[in-house]
C-alpha cells in the first residue's frame, strides 16, 4: 500500500532563482529567507526521507474542464517563463515522471465525483511553480520522480478537496509507493500596480498589499503551525476575500489528501513570512504523523453534485 510520507506548502516566487547578488539588490542588501529555507529543506527532508515520487500541486497550471496530471515517462527541456522571461530564461530541467501514479489517481475520479485526466503529451507545458522548486529540491536526485497536477479554474473549494481525496486513494492503491506532496503557491496574492511595484520589492512584510491581507495570512500561518487545518478550512470563505493564489487550490488539494479537518499535522517553518511584490510567501512543512494520516473521506457523490 502506498503512502504519503510528507507534505509542504512552499513558495515558488521567481526571486528564488535569481542570482544572489540580484536578490540582495532587491531586498536592501539582505538575502530573502526563502532561499536558505529551501536549502535546509533539501538537506533535512528531500535528501533524508525514503520516497519515490514528488507530486507538485501547481498553482500556476490552470485547467478548465477537468484536473490534469502529468503522465510522461520523463520531462526534459529548457524552461523560459512567459511571465518573467528576464528572470527565468532557458532553465534546464530533466526528471523522470510517474505515469503509473498519474493513471492510478485518475482511476479514482468517479469515486470522488470529479474529472481527472492523465496526459503524456511531451509538448504539455510545465510551469515555474514546479520547475523553481525542482531546481532546489530535485535537481541532482535523478532517481526521484516528479509529477505535476494543475488547479482547475472552474473548480471551487470542494472540487479541489475531491482531487486531494482521489490523489490519496491513487497513491494508496500502488504497492509500497512513497510520495511527497508539494502545495506550490502563495498565501494572499495581490500584486502592487506596475507604477508602484518597484517600491515594494523588499521581503519585509510591511510591503504586503494590504494590512488586512497580512493579518489574514499571519492568522492562517498560526493555525497551520499548530496543525489546526480544520480552522483553515472552516474560514475559507473569509480567506478568499484576500485572494489567495489560485483560490488556495494548491493547499486544498494537499489537505484533501491528508484528511482535511481530521488532519492535525503541525507545520514546521522553513522560512520567515515574507512579501513578494505584495503577495504573502512562506515555506511550511508537515511531517507524517506517527500514526499516519487520517483516512480521507469517501465522497460517494454524483459528479454533478
Amino acid at each position: 500500500m502506498g503512502e504519503i510520507v510528507g507534505a509542504g506548502l512552499l513558495a515558488h516566487v521567481p526571486t528564488i532563482v535569481l542570482p544572489e547578488e540580484t536578490r540582495k539588490e532587491l531586498n536592501e542588501g539582505r538575502e530573502i529567507s526563502l532561499v536558505p529555507g529551501l536549502r535546509r529543506l533539501r538537506d533535512e527532508v528531500f535528501e533524508t526521507l525514503a520516497y519515490d515520487t514528488v507530486v507538485v500541486l501547481d498553482s500556476h497550471w490552470a485547467t478548465t474542464v477537468e484536473f490534469v496530471v502529468s503522465a510522461q515517462d520523463r520531462r526534459a527541456g529548457l524552461y523560459t517563463s512567459e511571465e518573467l522571461p528576464r528572470g527565468m530564461s532557458r532553465m534546464p530541467y530533466d526528471y523522470p515522471g510517474d505515469p503509473e501514479l498519474a493513471h492510478s489517481v485518475a482511476e479514482f475520479a468517479e469515486r470522488h465525483g470529479t474529472w481527472i485526466t492523465p496526459i503524456d503529451d511531451p509538448f504539455l507545458p510545465v510551469y515555474y511553480a514546479t520547475i523553481n522548486l525542482w531546481k532546489y529540491l530535485g535537481e541532482g536526485l535523478p532517481a526521484k520522480k516528479w509529477v505535476s497536477i494543475g488547479v482547475c479554474q472552474t473548480g471551487d473549494t470542494e472540487d479541489h478537496l475531491r482531487l486531494g481525496r482521489a490523489l490519496a486513494d491513487g497513491i494508496a492503491a500502488l504497492p509500497d509507493r512513497k510520495v511527497l506532496l508539494i502545495a506550490s503557491g502563495a498565501l494572499s496574492h495581490t500584486f502592487w500596480p506596475l507604477r508602484q511595484l518597484r517600491a515594494h520589492e523588499s521581503s519585509e512584510v510591511t510591503h504586503i498589499r494590504t494590512p488586512e491581507a497580512r493579518a489574514a495570512d499571519e492568522l492562517r500561518i498560526e493555525w497551520l503551525e499548530r496543525g489546526d487545518h480544520a480552522q483553515v478550512l472552516r474560514t475559507m470563505p473569509e480567506f478568499l476575500t484576500h485572494k489567495p493564489e489560485a483560490r488556495f487550490g494548491h493547499y486544498l488539494m494537499m489537505i484533501g489528501a491528508l484528511g482535511e479537518e481530521q488532519c492535525s499535522a503541525a507545520g514546521r517553518a522553513y522560512s520567515a513570512y515574507e512579501n513578494s511584490v505584495g503577495t504573502g510567501q512562506m515555506h511550511l512543512w508537515f511531517d507524517r504523523p506517527a500514526g499516519g494520516w487520517t483516512a480521507v473521506p469517501d465522497t460517494e457523490a454524483e459528479v454533478t453534485a
